[in-house]
Formats: C-alpha cells, sequence, structure tokens
C-alpha cells in the first residue's frame, strides 16, 4: 500500500531581523555602555590611538581593516580592528556590539579586550590581542586538514570558550573556522563577536537570520519547521559540529570539494539531507562526538557542557 504524505510547503522567506540589528537611518553613536565596557578593563585606559604603532594589515573586509599594532611605550603587540566613517551603518554597530561583549568576558578561550575608541574623523576601533598564527582556516589552507588529536584540543578549547560564554548567556551565532584565532602555543580563543547576541531573559526569541549562513542549522534555515523558534546555544553547537568536520576533510561538509556553497544549495542540503558523515577511518569516538554536534534536531544536541565531558575530548594533547 502506498503512503501517503502530507505536502507541506516550504516558507522559504528569511526572517526579519530583530529590531536592535535593523539597520539605521544614521550612523551610530557610541552607546553608554562603550565608557562603562572600556572602565572594566585595567589595561583600556592606558590605550589611546596615539599610542599604537601600525606595523602591518592582517586583513580587509565588512567596511574596515585589520591591522598588527605595537603600543609605543610597552612594546605590546595588538590587533586593530578599524571600522571607517563611511562603512555601512550596521558594520558600525556590530563592531560596537562586539566591544560590548568583549568588555564584558574573561575567559582564557575568548579572545581578549584592550580598548576602543572613536576617532575625530568619524573611524571607530577596537583593540584586542593579536593571536600570531591567525584563524583555524589559515592553518588549515597552509598545513592541510587537522588529526583526529589535533581537534580533539581545538574542540576542547572552543568548548570551555562557549561554556563560559552560554553560562553568561551570550550567544556567538558565527562559529566557523575563521573566527577561531590560534596562537603559537595552539591556543585556540573565540573571535568576531559582530552578530553575537546577549540572552537577557531565559526565554528571549533569537531567530533573526545572521551569520554565515554555511554554518547556519536546519532550524534558522526553516524555522517554521522547527516550532517558528530555535535554541540559540544549540545552534553555536551545530556550527562547531561543522567546523570540525571541515578541519577534518579540508572542506565544507555538505558540499563537494572545491563547490562553492549558494544559498539554495545550503538550504536544501542542510533542511532536507541527512546530517553529514565522516569519511571511513574516523575513529568511533570521533564519529560519535561529530553526531553529538550535527542532530537535526537541536533539542537533541548535546550542549558545550555535555561535549566537554565525551570520550573524544579525552585525547592526550602531547600528540598533537
Amino acid at each position: 500500500m502506498a503512503v501517503v504524505r502530507d505536502r507541506r510547503q516550504l516558507n522559504l522567506r528569511l526572517p526579519l531581523p530583530e529590531p536592535s540589528e535593523r539597520c539605521p537611518r544614521f550612523p551610530l553613536p557610541l552607546p553608554p555602555s562603550a565608557t562603562s565596557a572600556s572602565a572594566s578593563k585595567s589595561s583600556t585606559a592606558a590605550i589611546a590611538p596615539a599610542d599604537l604603532e601600525k606595523l602591518g594589515v592582517l586583513g580587509h573586509g565588512n567596511g574596515g581593516t585589520v591591522y598588527k599594532v605595537r603600543h609605543k611605550r610597552t612594546s605590546s603587540i595588538y590587533a586593530l580592528k578599524v571600522v571607517h566613517a563611511d562603512s555601512d551603518p550596521m558594520t558600525r554597530r556590530q563592531v560596537l556590539r562586539e566591544m560590548d561583549i568583549l568588555g564584558r568576558t574573561d575567559s582564557p578561550n575568548v579572545v581578549q579586550y584592550h580598548g576602543f575608541f572613536e576617532k575625530p574623523s568619524g573611524d571607530v576601533a577596537i583593540v584586542t590581542e593579536y593571536m600570531d598564527l591567525g584563524t583555524l582556516d589559515t592553518l588549515l589552507k597552509k598545513n592541510g586538514t587537522f588529526s583526529e588529536a589535533q581537534l580533539a584540543t581545538v574542540a576542547r578549547q572552543v568548548l570551555n570558550g562557549l561554556s563560559y560564554l552560554h553560562a553568561h548567556k551570550i550567544i556567538h551565532r558565527d562559529i566557523k573556522p575563521s573566527n577561531l584565532l590560534v596562537n603559537k602555543n595552539m591556543e585556540v580563543k573565540i573571535a568576531d563577536f559582530g552578530v553575537s547576541k546577549i540572552m537577557c531573559r531565559t526565554l528571549d526569541a533569537c531567530n533573526s537570520y545572521v551569520g554565515t549562513c554555511a554554518y547556519m542549522s536546519p532550524e534558522r534555515f526553516d524555522p517554521d519547521r522547527y516550532g517558528g523558534n530555535y535554541n540559540g546555544y544549540a545552534a553555536d553547537i551545530w556550527s562547531l559540529g561543522l567546523t570540525l568536520f571541515e578541519l577534518y576533510v579540508g572542506h565544507f561538509p555538505f558540499l563537494p570539494a572545491g563547490q562553492r556553497p549558494d544559498w539554495a544549495t545550503l538550504m536544501c542540503s542542510i533542511c532536507f539531507g541527512d546530517p553529514p558523515t565522516l569519511p571511513e577511518g574516523a575513529s568511533e569516538e570521533f564519529r560519535s562526538f561529530i553526531e553529538c554536534c550535527l542532530k537535526k534536531e537541536s533539542s537533541e544536541r548535546w550542549t558545550a557542557s555535555q561535549l566537554l565531558t565525551h570520550p573524544f575530548l579525552s585525547r592526550d594533547p602531547e600528540h598533537c
């Protein structure tokens, strides 16, 4: 007997951004929290634009430039993200949000915040610690894929950072290889909080369409199918699972190597396809860990704290 299934109309409309994330009509002034956040860091008051000497460019994008800078008096090295006055107002809003969130955090696995200032030209800048090896995406392109032992070390550190953030009701919403910084000691730190959100209340909605779509969880692409809302903490875990998978195989998990993702292909693969599976040769512990991250139903995904107890993370870091 043929099985007849009800046909469901797919809602391809993107959710409207939250009111706090809609582009303002005019450039934004510094928020009142900028002063309080800066005051919370003892080193912030010691850093002013004139104190910093630019040593080189680390990257461009989103209306701004990231520089490697040196403090003239102390010789300390920092990263300086400058968003130009004529950049998109949303970009300016994002760097202000990043400043606000970093000013609240103090975790060895979250990039350290050192200061924020606005120049007379209207440029705004945020000073953070300098991570000399760049991002995990940089290392993947330079050195090739990661071993399981290396990924266990990466996962442990990112989960420590996420566990800290989630405990403080902060959702990152854009976990991916290029937002995870690393230094020569292979310390991994979460960075780029431009689209993150502070959950003021436990039941706050968090279903706006922000972040990099390739790493979005199924419920963010098609919220109606998953009850019209989603757990932002679980979405961070999905993104982490895809990140580790990519570092292991060398390309984005849902697509063949070399194929550039487009929105329609990603939506169909993530929402209607099965979660990707690791190739032969992956250990059972690693396979289980990835499965715990990539559950289609967000309520079934392990939390950051639970994943920190997973057997995969018991790998000896000395063998990385």
